[in-house]
């Protein structure tokens, strides 16, 4: 089960998301408001389930790992490979 959130996650973040909010509590008490969460949804989803998930798994604690985990989420949603690529002639 773990190994599909992680593949719904690359492929389908903002779906993950989606479910993760409605029927799990992943999201309480992480925000205080909910306009980061929604800006995440729409702009940084992959950031935003990185940034979630290190204030689950390792306790908010901002380590190597978890800097490098943001730093490839942030690639990732920022890549202007998603929308721009050459079509074949």
């Amino acid at each position: 089960m773990p190994c599909l959130a992680a593949v719904l996650a690359l492929m389908m973040p903002r779906f993950l998301i989606a479910i993760l909010w409605f029927f799990t509590g992943w999201f309480r008490g992480m925000f205080d408001t909910v306009l980061w969460p929604l800006l995440g949804f729409f702009f940084l989803p992959t950031t935003l389930l990185w940034y979630s998930a290190v204030q689950h798994w390792f306790g908010g604690e901002w380590t190597l790992w978890s800097g490098l985990g943001i730093v490839i989420a942030l690639m990732i949603d920022l890549s202007p490979a998603k929308g721009r690529r050459r079509k074949a002639e």
